[in-house]
């Protein structure tokens, strides 16, 4: 059992502290902000009880202690989960004042969305305890964390933090060096940028467009990936055959893909596609989408046990 701090209540730290109380780890939940108790009571009852859903949880834990600062939470951490706005300032000014608080080996792992850790490491006086440990939202059910280490983070705090998320149950994806945007933001900006392009000139509803990736995309991906999608394509010949078939097209498709800017008529388009493509309030969206996401998640791990039981065919 680790000893986490998690800084920041919002949605990600929240579910970043559901998470390791699920995993048997001491949670204490540090937020200067005096509306953060409600919001992570909310939060923390919401979580679990889609956690059980999906049979991660058996029972919802007491809340984690909430203090306002590293000077209330008590000894110090293992390990801290940064889950702080996307602002290099803040989590600089936030690290410097955290490390004192902090053993020489206790790690920090930051949220970060599309940050540089070697940005981020400066403030620290051993930057190497630093890595990017960022997870998809909501990160209480997604499976997927993304670890990338600065160049002065050491080999041992990638293992352990590899160790730490593969007993969460998580997925972990280490990036090889960082990028912007690390791997999944990045897949998910060059295909929202050509749904942006494709709204704004009008080719589509931004109705119809969500539903190409929704129904047309997305069944197909739970699966597959986008590259094993067009190996398949290419019958036995596989990749090699689907290249010489349609590489062609599909280099003539990317010269015309668009690159939209966010100006004010396309946050018009956005705005007001969004509304009529679903009007209902945004919680109410997110709540659907939990409650579908733990059955699909279920069905995925169900599927993917199948797999690794027959040595890799299914039944």
């Amino acid at each position: 059992m680790a000893r986490v701090w998690i800084l920041g209540s919002g949605l990600i730290g929240g579910g970043w502290a559901a998470s390791f109380a699920a995993g048997g780890h001491d949670v204490t939940v540090i937020d200067p902000d005096p509306t953060a108790a409600p919001r992570l009571e909310v939060l923390w009852r919401d979580a679990f009880a889609a956690m059980r859903r999906m049979g991660r949880a058996a029972e919802t834990p007491p809340l984690p202690a909430l203090v306002v600062s590293p000077q209330q939470a008590g000894s110090a951490p293992d390990w801290v989960q940064e889950s702080l706005p996307e602002k290099l300032d803040l989590k600089r000014s936030v690290f410097a004042g955290l490390e004192p608080f902090l053993r020489d080996d206790t790690i920090i792992a930051s949220s970060s969305s599309g940050l540089s850790p070697d940005d981020m490491a400066t403030a620290l006086a051993v930057p190497g305890r630093l890595v990017i440990a960022h997870p998809c939202n909501p990160s209480h059910l997604m499976p997927v964390v993304e670890l990338c280490g600065g160049s002065q983070t050491t080999a041992l705090v990638m293992e352990q933090a590899t160790v730490l998320f593969e007993g969460l149950g998580k997925t972990v994806l280490r990036m090889n060096k960082p990028m912007p945007g690390h791997l999944v933001n990045r897949l998910q900006a060059a295909l929202w940028r050509e749904a942006v392009h494709l709204a704004s000139e009008g080719v589509a509803s931004l109705g119809d467009i969500e539903r190409a990736v929704t129904l047309g995309l997305a069944p197909r991906w739970t699966i597959i990936g986008p590259s094993t999608v067009f190996r398949v394509s290419g019958g036995e010949g596989g990749m090699e055959r689907f290249l010489e078939a349609l590489g062609p097209e599909f280099e003539r498709w990317w010269a015309t893909l668009g690159a939209p800017s966010l100006d004010a008529q396309t946050r018009k388009v956005l705005v007001e596609g969004m509304a009529e493509a679903d009007p209902r309030p945004v919680h109410e969206i997110a709540a659907a989408r939990d409650v579908a996401l733990t059955g699909l998640m279920a069905l995925l791990e169900a599927g993917a046990h199948r797999k690794s039981s027959s040595g890799g065919e299914e039944q």
